[in-house]
């Protein structure tokens, strides 16, 4: 009988062996109230892949919802995934302040962790020099396309609402002066708008309270055919609230989703058999927004950039590890954006930075603009002005 258990533990042993990840890949994002398509994508890497505490291969953490105070505490929880053996890459999506810090940390003792970062918030000279990849919205063909695809729905003015914290970050701000250049191409008028940084003492509800109460002021001064644009995603629900209600344009907003904004400016809930399930998220707020008045003024991407960039480079870091991609190959990366984003175009470029030296480590990308109540807008198939990628240089 002691035989028969002895072999049975043997063989038990040996199936764990056999499931168990060859190396572990670690995400690290945002929390659900402050990042919830970051967090959703890490979460669809665990149902493909398995928890690593459990023989699986992801590690999932989140950073601290305070993360502009709390940066010690956000390096402290990227550099700890270091701290596994069989760790062999880490994605940081958003990369928030102190993302730069714990990479340099992680080279010092782990220089074979594969690093990558989504969505930096630090400027792009800091990630090319730790980061082995960085995937950030292309802010330099949407600062063009969005204001195109403004104007070709109706659009004769544009609003840019922003904050100085958001202008301080090189992509952002140039993006804002394409824009502006775009605006005055297309025959359009620009205004740029200032608005509470819900960071500061005014706070979260301050911010949005602010946005709800200017918006009526603001159309009645520009008229209805104003398109608004917010850098902020704390920004975007009450501004889409109040374009639902009364009026106006909102293309898609600076890290798109379908749904960043619109669940909680409509009112929509989500069943658990929606939850994940793009394709029917994009219906129901559709539909939403249809109901709403909304149909041809309203848009986004019709897959989260949040959740396809925290899935896509695990992703890709995967095969790259399995030998089954190349890190800096554009085709490789677009495949994995693919994998996730069923129907929708994408397109991008290398990042060129202040010298004009292209960055094969730094990728600027892009998804098609998807109308609600018209459909996809072909973006990704217009060559944009080279002008506009020399502003800001």
């Amino acid at each position: 009988m002691r035989k028969f258990f002895v072999t049975l533990l043997l063989i038990l042993v040996l199936s764990i062996s056999v499931v168990a990840a060859d190396f572990h890949i670690g995400i690290v994002t945002g929390t659900v109230s402050q990042s919830e398509d970051d967090l959703r994508g890490a979460e669809e890497m665990i149902k493909r892949y398995g928890d690593s505490s459990n023989g699986g291969m992801i590690t999932h953490v989140t950073y601290p919802d305070n993360f502009m105070q709390e940066q010690e505490t956000t390096i402290i929880q990227i550099t700890a995934l270091a701290d596994d053996p069989l760790m062999k890459a880490i994605i940081v999506n958003q990369a928030v302040p102190g993302t730069v810090e714990a990479f340099r940390r992680i080279r010092e003792v782990r220089p074979d962790i594969l690093l990558l970062a989504g969505s930096p918030h630090e400027d792009p000279e800091m990630l090319v020099d730790v980061a082995d990849l960085t995937v950030n919205p292309d802010n330099v063909a949407r600062g063009y396309l969005i204001v195109r695809a403004a104007k070709e729905l109706g659009a004769d003015t544009f609003m840019h609402i922003s904050f100085p914290r958001h202008m301080s970050y090189e992509l952002l701000s140039r993006r804002r002066d394409i824009m502006k250049e775009a605006a005055n191409d297309l025959g359009m008028k620009y205004v740029e708008m200032g608005s509470p940084d819900p960071l500061s003492d005014i706070g979260l509800a301050g911010a949005q309270q602010f946005i709800l109460e200017k918006v009526p002021a603001w159309l009645e001064q520009y008229g209805k055919n104003v398109a608004f644009f917010c850098t902020n995603d704390a920004h975007t629900e009450p501004l889409l609230k109040r374009v639902a209600e009364l009026g106006g344009y909102f293309i898609e907003a600076d890290l798109p989703s379908p749904t960043m904004g619109y669940p909680g400016a409509l009112g929509i809930d989500f069943t658990q058999d929606e939850q994940g399930d793009w394709p029917k998220i994009l219906a129901k707020v559709e539909e939403a927004v249809v109901d709403a008045g909304g149909a041809g003024r309203m848009g986004t991407w019709a897959y989260s950039f949040g959740f396809s960039t925290s899935a896509a480079l695990a992703e890709h870091a995967k095969r790259v590890l399995e030998g089954k991609a190349d890190l800096w190959n554009m085709d490789d990366l677009m495949a994995a954006y693919e994998e996730f984003t069923p129907g929708a175009g994408w397109n991008g470029s290398y990042y060129v930075d202040a010298d004009g030296i292209e960055r094969d480590n730094f990728v600027l990308i892009y998804q098609d603009t998807y109308i609600f109540g018209k459909g996809y807008m072909g973006m990704t198939d217009i060559e944009v002005p080279a002008k506009y990628f020399e502003i800001g240089q």
